[in-house]
């Protein structure tokens, strides 16, 4: 949504006026025009990039054009983005990479308030018009003008603690301040964002109006009529010092169950932050300021701050056209039907076909209770429906600019389908397969046009998981590649080239992992105690709950595949494993493998119990490593044979297709910071105890002596 046509041409008329750059010094992200009735519109339009983000340089402008607004006289001040996405979207922590000391952090912190503080403080009306993205930075600026109007589909919320931060723009004590003080720190605390009717339900917004009526909003706004919300009962109760301890205690308690302050303190210093200062926003603005800076230089904060880039440059893989506007899914089990409901919800037309009618009318089902929790207005949830297209008879093939197998992961019945839908599709149409482990170049055997022919790996759940694992083997075409990366950019997915080898990268390098976990629980050790040794070292879950979840036929097939056509040692899969697969105790997914689950897929209370009753053994650091380190050193081998470009990609795919411990900034970079020697010397000691399946790989050569990528 873009700023209303009669804003732009009083914007065009200002900047007529002000003549070319190089002779008035015009400002190069902000852009302001007084309107006849003395409002002045003030529009964010940052200089070559699509989106809008705080830079200093932007603060610092900011501070000129507030000076300037003051001395035109103005009834009010709007500031909007030019931006059709959003509002603004953060701040830009490209401004502090490699910036590693605190004092010098805080006191541009301290600057920057300065700019904000005087943006609150202007004697008269303030009025943040907000359409699409409104986070981080950009939500604290609103949070400082007096009022704040939603376009209809504005997004608000504070992501910082994903990059190891809280809000330290003034969110800490404006946020808490104008709404419900536990809704606030929820929102700080969890980084989830809010849409516009929770957003006017919490009083974060005065009100919420479709982008024709954003002037005559305005008006009511500079006139007085526009009343923002109270904060409440609660937060009138919250302004005392127990009921802030007590609500602070809970609140210590949730945030441990989900972020280990061991690994994530940034919650826990909020929490500190508000229990501390809440009401006295002076004291609270100057914590704020120090405990952010101290955060910024912590290891936490770097290593989610590369996640970050990371995940920039896989979305950079993802830019261009793809051509694709309609999608053909074949199988519609979950992965397939997932595939399908999610391209759908990102605006491709899909048709979905199986031999089975009921498994395509599950699917339906299971997208569209997916649209009702996911897409926040009926209109999105009725037009997802809409281009989601049941397809019985397979028609939708010979119109689809892309076709996606998911059927069973069998060679022999994913080449039938290939014999039986190759014929019938578009002659510049790509066929792709979502096979997670099988290389392409058994699959493409037979096919007229291997050059049209990659994989999408996409993982499960689909809807949750971001990565999706782009195939190529040597005789797909540049044009192919390039069209499945952009496809991936089309449905918010993050691309991660691949060559095909048996299990690609993440697979490969997952399964050592999950493998070693069985031969741990063979062994002997209980499967709470497995998984809380990975949960300590960072995992969001244990090897052995993952197994679970990803199906141990799954596993098995997986494991037996890499063991025949991978010429390096791998432990043999226990019996055990074998008899629960074909007793069908298949994982979560049949309520039974190594754990128990209830009908709605979660452990049963008993075993919940004594998971997190479990003590790990002395010897945990040891039993993360027997976890941990078979992967990094498949990593290392896959790198050394080109499987995964670079370190980047490889660290990217594993932390968004395993959600590997986001904090420790991947496990390449991980490898790193601990040392390649002091590595190769664990690998050599696990190899002597346990055999050659820890031998480290020769790659670790290279690695040694680099220091981590920052």
């Amino acid at each position: 949504m873009a700023v209303s046509q009669t804003v732009w041409e009083v914007l065009e008329r200002r900047n007529m006026e002000l003549g070319p750059p190089e002779a008035t010094g015009m400002l190069t992200h902000w852009r302001y025009a007084k309107a006849e009735d003395g409002v002045v519109w003030l529009v964010l339009d940052r200089a070559e990039e699509s989106t809008n983000t705080l830079s200093e340089a932007v603060i610092a402008e900011l501070d000129r054009v507030l000076s300037e607004v003051q001395g035109l006289s103005a009834r009010a001040l709007v500031i909007r983005s030019a931006k059709k996405g959003g509002f603004v979207a953060g701040a830009d922590i490209r401004d502090f990479r490699g910036v590693h000391d605190a004092g010098e952090v805080e006191k541009r912190m301290r600057r920057a308030h300065e700019v904000v503080d005087r943006l609150a403080g202007l004697p008269m009306p303030t009025i943040a018009v907000i359409h699409g993205h409104c986070l981080g930075g950009g939500l604290e600026l609103a949070l400082a003008c007096k009022h704040r109007i939603a376009v209809d589909g504005a997004s608000f919320g504070f992501p910082e603690v994903l990059l190891g931060l809280h809000p330290g723009l003034g969110g800490t004590f404006r946020l808490t301040s104008l709404i419900d003080p536990v809704e606030a720190m929820t929102m700080m605390l969890t980084g989830r964002t809010v849409h516009t009717k929770k957003a006017k339900a919490l009083g974060l917004v005065d009100t919420v109006v479709e982008e024709r009526h954003v002037e005559n909003a305005v008006k009511a706004a500079v006139s007085g009529e526009l009343k923002s919300a109270a904060g409440g009962l609660r937060a009138n109760l919250l302004g005392l010092g127990p009921a802030r301890r007590m609500a602070a205690k809970r609140m210590r308690a949730e945030t441990e169950k989900k972020a280990p302050r061991a690994h994530y303190p940034a919650p826990y210093r909020l929490i500190d932050l508000w229990e501390e200062h809440g009401g006295n926003e002076r004291n609270m603005q100057r914590a704020e300021i120090r405990s952010f800076s101290q955060l910024l230089v912590g290891e936490t904060a770097r290593n989610l701050m590369r996640v970050f880039f990371l995940r920039e440059g896989l979305k950079r893989r993802g830019r261009g056209e793809s051509g694709v506007k309609h999608v053909h899914v074949i199988g519609a089990g979950t992965m397939g039907g997932d595939i399908a409901a999610w391209c759908a919800a990102r605006g491709k037309r899909v048709t979905l076909t199986d031999l089975e009618p009921k498994a395509i009318a599950a699917a339906i089902g299971r997208a569209s209770s997916f649209y009702d929790k996911k897409l926040h207005s009926s209109l999105d949830r009725r037009d997802a429906l809409d281009r989601l297209i049941p397809d019985f008879d397979g028609a939708g093939v010979s119109k689809a600019d892309l076709v996606i197998e998911a059927v069973a992961e069998k060679e022999a019945v994913k080449r039938k389908v290939f014999e039986a839908v190759a014929p019938r599709m578009k002659k510049d149409a790509i066929l792709a397969t979502n096979t997670s482990s099988i290389p392409l170049e058994s699959l493409r055997e037979g096919l007229a046009f291997p050059e049209r022919f990659v994989g999408l790996h996409f993982f499960n759940p689909v809807t949750r998981m971001e990565l999706v694992e782009i195939v190529g083997h040597d005789e797909a075409g540049e044009k192919t590649l390039q069209r499945a990366n952009a496809f991936c950019g089309d449905i918010s997915r993050l691309p991660a080239p691949v060559k095909s080898a048996p299990g690609f990268l993440v697979n490969r390098a997952l399964t050592p992992y999950l493998v070693e976990a069985f031969v741990m629980f063979d062994e002997g050790v209980p499967k709470e105690v497995i998984d809380a040794a990975a949960r300590d070292f960072g995992m969001p879950m244990g090897p052995i709950e993952l197994a679970d979840r990803v199906g141990l036929d799954i596993c098995l097939e997986v494991a037996r595949m890499l063991q025949e056509r991978l010429d390096e040692p791998m432990p043999d899969v226990p019996e055990w494993l074998v008899q629960k697969v074909e007793n069908g105790e298949t994982g979560r997914k049949a309520g039974k493998g190594l754990y128990t689950y209830d009908e709605k897929g979660r452990p049963k209370s008993d075993e919940v119990r004594v998971a997190k009753k479990a003590e790990t053994p002395k010897a945990d650091a040891v039993l993360a490593d027997r976890l941990v380190l078979p992967m990094l050193n498949t990593l290392v081998r896959c790198l050394r044979e080109g499987v995964v470009p670079d370190e980047d990609t490889a660290d990217g795919a594993m932390i968004f297709g395993t959600g590997f411990a986001p904090f420790r900034g991947g496990p390449l970079h991980y490898a790193h910071s601990r040392g390649a020697d002091e590595i190769v010397t664990k690998l050599q000691q696990l190899e002597e105890k346990h055999g050659p399946r820890f031998a480290p790989d020769a790659g670790w050569e290279r690695l040694k002596g680099q220091e981590a990528p920052s």
